[in-house]
C-alpha cells in the first residue's frame, strides 16, 4: 500500500543534512535547550515575521502555555471551533475553563466570524480559531470582532504553518500564534514539538517561563509552569527540514492542483476550496462526499490509504457529556464530520500513485 504521507522519501532527500544535524547534538551532548533550539527559534521568528518564537514540546503544550500566559482559568470561557482535534478543546478544559463553540464555514471548515458576536460573554477571555487543513481561518474578520471586545486571539495553526492570509504568514496574524511539529505536519520533526509566536515581549517572557516549570533562572520559580521544552534533537531535525520547506510547499500546491483538476469534473466529490485571501499548505487534501463509508471501503479494497479528520465534532465527544451540548447545535460542523475524508498527500507523492488514487476515487 502506498504511504498516506511519505516521510521516508522526505528523509532520504534530506538524509545528509538531518544526519549531520543529529550528530552535532550527539557530539555536544546538550540534549535539553541546546544551541539548536535558539537557532530554530530565530529562524522561525524570521520566517513568520514576528519578534519572538518560543519552541515547545508539542502543539498541545503550545496552546496550554498560551492560555496559561493569559491567566485563563476556572470560570473563564474560550471561544473556539467544534471541528478540530481534541487538543484544541482539552487544553481549555485542563485549565478549568469552558469551551464555547462557534460553527464553521461550509467551504473552508474554519470558524464562521459572523457567529462570533453572539458567543462572547463577560466571561470570555480569548478567541481561539483553528486554521484547518492547511489554510488560515478568516483571521482578518476574527481580529476585528476581538478588537471590539478587547480580547486576545490565539491562532491554532497546527495545520497551517507556512500558509498566508492577506499576504501575512500563519502564526503572525494575531497576538499569539501556535503551531505543531508533529511528524505528519507540513513542517514536522521526528517526535512531538511545537512553537509559539508573538510580537509581545511580555508574553514571550511568560511563554519561556511556563515551558521551564515557571522559571527563567534555575531553582527560581516565578509562576506555575510545565515541562514544555522541545528536545534539542527535534530542533536539529526541524532546522534540516527548513532547507527544503519552501520547495515542499510548492510541491504540495502542485499535487493539490493535480488532484483538483482531475477530480472536479465529478459531481459527487467536492474538492477543497481555498479562500482568495489565503494560500494553503495542504496539510491534508480533504474532499467531501455524500456516502463516505462507501468511498472508504472501495478505496481500501484498492489499497488506497485514507484518513478522516474528524469523524466526531468536539461537542459530541464522550468526555463532553453533561456540558450542555447536543446534536444539532452546530450543523455545519456535524455535516462535515460525516462527509469529509483525506487522500494521500505530500510533496513526495508520486504522479503514478496520485493517478491511482484519482482513478479509484472516480470509479
Amino acid at each position: 500500500m502506498m504511504p498516506f504521507n511519505d516521510l521516508h522519501a522526505q528523509y532520504v532527500a534530506l538524509k545528509e543534512s538531518i544526519d549531520r544535524r543529529i550528530q552535532a547534538v550527539l557530539d555536544h551532548g546538550q540534549y535539553i535547550m541546546g544551541p539548536e533550539v535558539n537557532e530554530l527559534e530565530e529562524r522561525l521568528a524570521d520566517y513568520v515575521g514576528v519578534s519572538d518564537c518560543v519552541a515547545v514540546s508539542s502543539g498541545t503544550d503550545s496552546l496550554l502555555i498560551a492560555m496559561m500566559a493569559l491567566d485563563i482559568g476556572p470560570g473563564d470561557e474560550v471561544v473556539t471551533t467544534p471541528f478540530s482535534f481534541m487538543a484544541t478543546c482539552e487544553t481549555i478544559l485542563l485549565l478549568g475553563a469552558k469551551p464555547v463553540f462557534v460553527d464553521i464555514l461550509p467551504r473552508t471548515y474554519n470558524m464562521n466570524p459572523a457567529l462570533l458576536h453572539g458567543s462572547i460573554t463577560e466571561r470570555t477571555k480569548a478567541i481561539m480559531p483553528v486554521s484547518l487543513f492547511g489554510q488560515c481561518a478568516d483571521m482578518h474578520s476574527i481580529n476585528k470582532v476581538a478588537e471590539k471586545h478587547a480580547l486576545p486571539v490565539i491562532e491554532d495553526a497546527a495545520q497551517s504553518f507556512g500558509a498566508k492570509h492577506h499576504g501575512k504568514r500563519s502564526c503572525g496574524l494575531s497576538i499569539i500564534g501556535s503551531t505543531s511539529f508533529f511528524p505528519s505536519k507540513p513542517l514536522g520533526c521526528y517526535g512531538d514539538g511545537g512553537a509559539l509566536f508573538t510580537d509581545d515581549k511580555d508574553l514571550a517572557r511568560k511563554f519561556r517561563e511556563i515551558r521551564a516549570h515557571g522559571s527563567l533562572k534555575r531553582y527560581h520559580h516565578t509562576r506555575v509552569g510545565i515541562n514544555g521544552r522541545i528536545d534539542t534533537i527535534q530542533a536539529a531535525i526541524l532546522l534540516a527540514k527548513l532547507e527544503r520547506f519552501d520547495w515542499e510547499l510548492n510541491q504540495r500546491e502542485i499535487v493539490a492542483q493535480r488532484y483538483t483538476q482531475a477530480i472536479q469534473s465529478s459531481s459527487m466529490v467536492t474538492t477543497p476550496f481555498v479562500d482568495p485571501a489565503n494560500t494553503s499548505v495542504y496539510a491534508q487534501y480533504t474532499v467531501e462526499v455524500a456516502d463516505r463509508n462507501n468511498y472508504l471501503d472501495r478505496l481500501r479494497k484498492c489499497d488506497i490509504p485514507t484518513a478522516v479528520h474528524y469523524p466526531t465534532p468536539l461537542h459530541m465527544q464522550p468526555v463532553m457529556t453533561g456540558m450542555g451540548f447536543e446534536l444539532g447545535m452546530f450543523p455545519v460542523a456535524e455535516r462535515a464530520a460525516e462527509s469529509v475524508f483525506s487522500l494521500p498527500m505530500g510533496p513526495d507523492l508520486k504522479v503514478v500513485d496520485q493517478d491511482r488514487v484519482v482513478k479509484a476515487l472516480l470509479e
